[in-house]
């Protein structure tokens, strides 16, 4: 039996897994990212992480043929993340310091893409020859895969989806532009647009569902319209037109087999994807082709960036 390493680096959490053959975590381990702080802090984490996954699978890291990490931001084919601004890295040599420390061949890249990866060996994605997953959580993450192949441009920065823009002027996004993808499709998105609406319609239920939970969520409006509520169902009719907007966008573009979503707000389920998928056939150019994408929600969870950086060695 062959093992992999893992490594899922997040603002919140450094995560690594330790993968067999069959695309199983049997070992993990979790360390707080503590980000920002500085990149020697947060590297001599990284490996206390190895260390303490192969403990709790009963191995040492040489016995493992490879490591790979998934990291937010422009990580180039030298293995140097060239800037991660969840992170504050500014050109640091994260792949190399890996390899030196446990002496095993090492693999890099962005955290949106190794998920993407793992989509596609082992989760929604599996069987696609070519496959778009994308994230919807605090921004909107996304990873091209191109004839079983991570797509990242010449430049190592490509797949930025939730940065094009789908609003001309529109709402202010983290990265400088107005009206990107990301400002509106979000889960940050659908709060603002709830928060929005729930301040303009005092009488709403989604106030109601506000003041019990403390804090406007993703899951509000969707709660309020299952309620019967008309302005909860203004903000998720909006929401799935801004979606359906970006996705049929890359639909256009790239044509994959399946196109994935991910994150909480998937959890809704069929009440989210029959209007999505209605508005996203209405949209595309390919609407009378014999072959269209499958929308389809994304299967392995918060295991994705794991199963996709331990298994970047088969790229």
């Amino acid at each position: 039996m062959a093992y992999y390493i893992g490594i899922d680096i997040g603002g919140t959490n450094i995560a690594c897994g330790i993968v067999n053959d069959s695309f199983e975590i049997i070992a993990r381990s979790k360390v707080k990212t503590n980000a920002p702080r500085p990149y020697e802090e947060i590297l001599a984490d990284i490996k206390k992480s190895v260390e303490l996954a192969c403990s709790e699978a009963g191995i040492s890291p040489s016995d493992a043929e490879s490591i790979g990490i998934g990291c937010p931001g422009t990580c180039n084919s030298d293995g140097i993340v060239e800037y991660s601004n969840n992170l504050g890295f500014v050109n640091v040599p994260l792949r190399p310091d890996i390899e030196a420390a446990f002496g095993i061949k090492t693999y890099l890249d962005n955290d949106a893409n190794a998920a993407a990866f793992g989509e596609y060996v082992a989760g929604a994605a599996k069987g696609a020859k070519n496959a778009v997953a994308i994230t919807l959580g605090t921004g909107v993450g996304a990873g091209i895969i191109i004839d079983g192949r991570i797509y990242s441009g010449s430049n190592c920065a490509g797949g930025e989806i939730g940065h094009t823009v789908i609003v001309v002027d529109g709402r202010p996004c983290t990265c400088g532009r107005k009206g990107c993808f990301e400002a509106y499709s979000s889960a940050t998105g659908l709060v603002n647009m709830t928060r929005e609406a729930a301040e303009l319609h005092p009488g709403s239920v989604m106030n109601t569902y506000i003041a019990e939970d403390g804090k406007v969520s993703a899951r509000t409006a969707y709660k309020a319209m299952k309620n019967g509520d008309e302005a909860g169902k203004a903000v998720t009719e909006q929401y799935v037109k801004y979606l359906a907007c970006g996705i049929a966008n890359t639909i256009n573009i790239f044509q994959p087999d399946i196109l994935c979503i991910g994150g909480g707000v998937c959890n809704e389920g069929d009440t989210l994807l029959v209007p999505l998928r209605k508005a996203v056939a209405e949209q595309v150019y390919s609407r009378n082709s014999a072959k269209n994408t499958e929308i389809v929600v994304c299967s392995l969870g918060n295991d994705a960036g794991i199963i996709g950086a331990a298994m970047l060695c088969r790229q």
